[in-house]
């Protein structure tokens, strides 16, 4: 009888211990799939990041205009010869006519971009002047509507003129004016009304085109007159243009006296700008720089693009077209360090060159702006 208890006593034992064993492993299976969810829960979901992260990301404030149906690109349209080399108007008294980069790009050789800029795949076609005189570019020879039809007009057929960078209106206005008087403030400048850059703000805005605000510095420097403008660059859609000849020193007059400006100046700007950018949230900007001979521009090395703000050089002289080609080869091509632009003179070139010469350049103009 006692064999018998002592039989059942450990049965009964084992059973309560294997009870207590399946109850342990399924309150710690439990435990762990709850923290499994705990932290799958917890852990954010990458897609759902990148998608806040997209939403940060400013828009741009701008619309490049599609080409035409039968719009072809220019490997389609331009012979071997093009191809390969620079057009024959710009090569002349080279030994290599070779191109330095291929037909349509617009960075110059080794040149990088890091931003996000407008330039970057699109072309710009700007119409440049001031509102209140007629003699200083197309924009005060008409009134804004009229003039923003034929400038998106102009622009069009840049990009059926080279379909693979779509071409985007651009608005050139003057921002400070230079002058043969002192003016008040003893400067040789004066400032374009806030009201009629406001005007030609909106008119971009409301037609999704950019503004380009130019500034002429009298015997004013760079960055005093950046700051004068800086509440207009903290807008999306704005960005900077230099006319360097109008930079005059003390004792000179700009229009009378070549002023000229140093490329120290010039990426003091830039580096401003760039923190305005990344300051305010805003889409990535450029500088333009005109120069049409080697003296308005020194220490010209000095100026390079930041991670958020490009440069281009505006071959800014009127004249013989295949004089114009040769000097952009010198002052762009083979002299700068990121983008290149090309102005044309309506009235003053011979011949005006057609867009679908302009696109073969080498590189291509980044910025085709018109006077």
């Amino acid at each position: 009888m006692n064999r018998l208890v002592f039989l059942l006593t450990i049965f009964t034992t084992t059973l309560l211990l294997a009870a207590c064993t399946d109850s342990t492993s399924q309150d710690a299976e439990e435990e762990e799939n709850n923290t499994e969810e705990t932290e799958q829960e917890e852990k954010p979901d990458k897609s759902e990041e990148k998608e806040a992260e997209k939403e940060q990301e400013p828009s741009r404030p701008y619309e490049a205009l599609e080409p035409s149906e039968d719009a072809k690109p220019l490997k389609e349209k331009l012979s071997e010869d093009e191809l390969t080399n620079m057009p024959k108007s710009q090569r002349n008294g080279v030994d290599n006519p070779e191109r330095a980069v291929s037909a349509g790009d617009m960075l110059v050789k080794d040149a990088e971009d890091n931003t996000d800029g407008p330039l970057k795949n699109n072309r710009l076609v700007a119409f440049y002047g001031h509102p209140n005189s007629e003699n200083m570019g197309i924009l005060g020879e008409m009134e804004p509507e009229a003039f923003m039809e034929k400038l998106k007009e102009q622009t069009q057929a840049y990009s059926d003129a080279d379909p693979e960078r779509p071409a985007i209106p651009t608005i050139e206005l003057i921002t400070t004016a230079a002058q043969r008087e002192p003016g008040p403030d003893g400067k040789y400048y004066r400032m374009t009304p806030e009201e009629e850059i406001e005007k030609y703000s909106e008119l971009a805005k409301e037609n999704n085109a950019l503004l380009l605000l130019d500034i002429q510095l009298g015997t004013d420097s760079v960055m005093n007159q950046v700051k004068l403008i800086e509440k207009y660059l903290k807008e999306p859609h704005v960005h900077l243009a230099i006319d360097t000849e109008f930079r005059v020193g003390e004792g000179e007059v700009p229009g009378e006296d070549l002023g000229q400006v140093d490329g120290e100046e010039v990426q003091e700007a830039v580096e401003y700008l760039s923190k305005i950018v990344e300051e305010n949230n805003l889409p990535d900007k450029f500088v333009l720089l005109h120069q049409f001979t080697d003296g308005v521009l020194t220490n010209k090395d000095a100026v390079q693009p930041t991670d958020n703000v490009q440069v281009a050089l505006n071959f800014d002289g009127w004249g013989n077209s295949v004089d114009k080609q040769t000097l952009y080869r010198k002052f762009v091509r083979d002299d700068t360090s990121q983008y290149g632009g090309f102005k044309i003179f309506y009235n003053k070139d011979e011949p005006v060159m057609d867009p679908e010469d302009v696109v073969k350049l080498d590189p291509g103009p980044a910025i085709v702006n018109y006077q």
